[in-house]
């Protein structure tokens, strides 16, 4: 079974009506894959490179800062202790990897659902092609404005056909991001409003993500 959109051109006039595969773009909504998938990301993206340094690592300490009995305060036997002013850290962090894997289905599944969600909600739109002669921040924005994108958009393209004039065009727009079809994933589809594919991409996620 298939589901029908309507492709449009530069002008955001009607070109013709596309099939969408249903085993791709008609599934139900998967809130908890969703979840486990985007913290997966999240989780990939953190850099790990936090560090604080222990009693064993901060600089000096190599004195009794006083002699243990007779002076009325408390025995201390380093200034590198955590209770001292420039002391260790006790259970700081220390540079790790916090990346990890879910299974290739769950992904699979999670991304599948996401862009059925867009279809559900109408935020899906298949363009024909994208183009500008030459980079034009301000042509591009109106290209978009015909096709009628509003707010966040992530914008899907063939990397094959990737145009460098669009991606400096789009660049300087907040509220667009650019990726080509290989980089598309569940994070960046939920947190944009609308999805705009080239017809192109769009043959190629169907033949990518097809279960």
């Amino acid at each position: 079974m298939s589901l029908l959109i309507q492709s449009l051109d530069a002008n955001g006039a009607k070109v013709a009506d596309v099939a969408l595969d249903e085993a791709i773009f008609g599934v139900g909504v998967a809130p908890q894959l969703w979840h486990d998938v985007v913290k997966m990301q999240l989780a990939n993206r953190r850099q790990g490179t936090a560090s604080t340094r222990t009693r064993c690592e901060v600089r000096g300490g190599g004195k009794k800062p006083w002699k243990q009995k007779g002076t009325g305060r408390a025995r201390s036997g380093t200034r590198r202790s955590p209770v001292w002013r420039g002391g260790g850290t006790v259970f700081g962090p220390k540079p790790r990897d916090y990346s990890y894997a879910v299974p290739r289905q769950v992904r699979s599944a999670a991304l599948r659902a996401a862009l059925s969600e867009k279809v559900r909600n109408g935020k899906l739109i298949v363009v024909e092609s994208l183009s500008v002669e030459e980079p034009n921040t301000k042509a591009f924005h109106n290209l978009l404005a015909r096709l009628g994108v509003q707010g966040r958009t992530l914008i899907v393209i063939d990397q094959a056909g990737r145009d460098d004039a669009i991606a400096k065009s789009c660049r300087n727009l907040p509220q667009l991001m650019l990726l080509p079809m290989q980089g598309l994933n569940v994070y960046d589809i939920l947190r944009h409003d609308t999805l705009v594919m080239t017809r192109t991409a769009l043959v190629a996620v169907e033949e990518a993500w097809r279960p």
